[in-house]
């Protein structure tokens, strides 16, 4: 393994343990030291699970703009998607009644319905998905603050605790462990799966003891963080969503005609096309999908906050960004993996939060979001000439 390649995999552990370092000491020093009566703050049960709560929304909306940009396109709108959402589901439950179920069904529908119109233009009348999702994140904005009076419509009404609980809710702690069980069953079919098609069609696959000590690690972090979590209220609804999501776009990415298709798009769209691939459908999908993640996102994101105000989304297209791009997927397309945006997601949700239990003004936190994004297209760029 050469230099850069050993950066490209150690560079993401290395970058969250220095994160992770950096505020346990900042915040947590009294506590490593053992000092009496000290507390941990960031490396605490309490916000270990707020962050998770965090990463969950982050990671769920970064997960719909990876299939995005792995066909080599972009989507600006989502922020204000999720804004929009949003705060229709909770005018509709706090405004006029409805159900909870309802109201997110309906909301639900809206932004399959919207997310389609904005694939269609693209694909149909061969507009750069930046033009249309830039107006698609001022149009949705506009509505936004329309649909909500520009006021702040709390979280409540009929079946006031449904829409609040997607963030307040934890599993008991046996179900927490279930659960893992279950992730960890799941994600070793997909893996061996994955290994046994290589191997059906001659391609070069690592060991199976590789394989089997992977799954060994991932199966040990998986039930220490449901340990954890249990040590406060347990395992957050969040998580559950956010992992249902990573599963069912792994599933699609690496076991499916249609991810192939993404990868395939976004390597070389022309060659795509001379093999016989459905672009426009393919491109139209993946936003239909981004829809449908912007939707959930959106529910989570508003549920978090209490309430629907001017602000829920803001900015939130740039942090999907920045952690598919931090987790090594190509702004060009054709490059990029489920568990590098999981990871991305992780490193851009520990400095946001870490910054926000330091006090650190917005105008720093703006800063250091931007940089933070600067550094991660940059990287893509030097360590993409291969």
């Amino acid at each position: 393994m050469n230099v850069r390649a050993l950066f490209k995999t150690l560079s993401m552990p290395l970058a969250l343990a220095a994160i992770w370092a950096f505020f346990a000491l900042k915040l947590d020093g009294d506590a490593l030291r053992g000092l009496p009566d000290a507390k941990f703050i960031f490396l605490g049960s309490r916000n270990l699970s707020q962050l998770m709560i965090e990463f969950s929304i982050i990671g769920t909306l970064a997960l719909g703009m990876f299939m995005i940009l792995l066909t080599g396109q972009i989507d600006l709108s989502v922020g204000s998607g999720v804004g929009l959402i949003g705060g229709i589901a909770a005018v509709l439950v706090t405004g006029h009644a409805w159900g909870a179920p309802a109201a997110l069904g309906v909301a639900f529908l809206a932004a399959l319905v919207l997310w389609s119109l904005m694939g269609t233009l693209i694909v149909k009348q061969r507009i750069p998905s930046f033009i249309i999702t830039l107006g698609g994140l001022l149009v949705f904005k506009g509505a936004f603050w329309l649909v909500i009076a520009d006021e702040t419509v709390p979280v409540m009404g009929v079946d006031e605790n449904l829409f609040s609980r997607i963030t307040t809710y934890y599993l008991p702690s046996n179900a927490g462990f279930i659960l893992a069980g279950v992730v960890v069953a799941v994600l070793a079919g997909l893996l061996w799966r994955g290994r046994a098609a290589r191997v059906a069609h001659g391609l070069k696959v690592p060991p199976a003891g590789r394989l089997g000590l992977r799954l060994v690690l991932i199966a040990g972090v998986v039930f220490v963080v449901v340990d954890r979590f249990n040590r406060f209220h347990g395992l957050p609804v969040t998580f559950l969503i956010l992992a249902t999501t990573a599963v069912v776009v792994y599933f699609l990415t690496r076991h499916t005609p249609f991810g192939r298709y993404l990868y395939a798009i976004g390597g070389n769209e022309e060659a795509a096309v001379l093999s016989g691939i459905n672009v426009d459908r393919v491109l139209s999908g993946a936003y239909v999908l981004m829809g449908a993640a912007t939707a959930v996102t959106g529910f989570m994101q508003t549920a978090y906050q209490g309430s629907s105000s001017t602000t829920v989304g803001d900015l939130m297209e740039l942090d999907a960004i920045a952690a598919c791009v931090i987790g090594g997927t190509a702004l060009k397309g054709g490059r990029g993996t489920v568990w590098g945006v999981l990871f991305g997601t992780l490193i851009m949700t520990s400095l946001l939060n870490g910054m926000t239990l330091m006090a650190v003004s917005p105008e720093l936190k703006y800063i250091a979001r931007g940089s933070v994004l600067a550094l991660a297209v940059w990287l893509d760029v030097r360590l993409g000439r291969d």
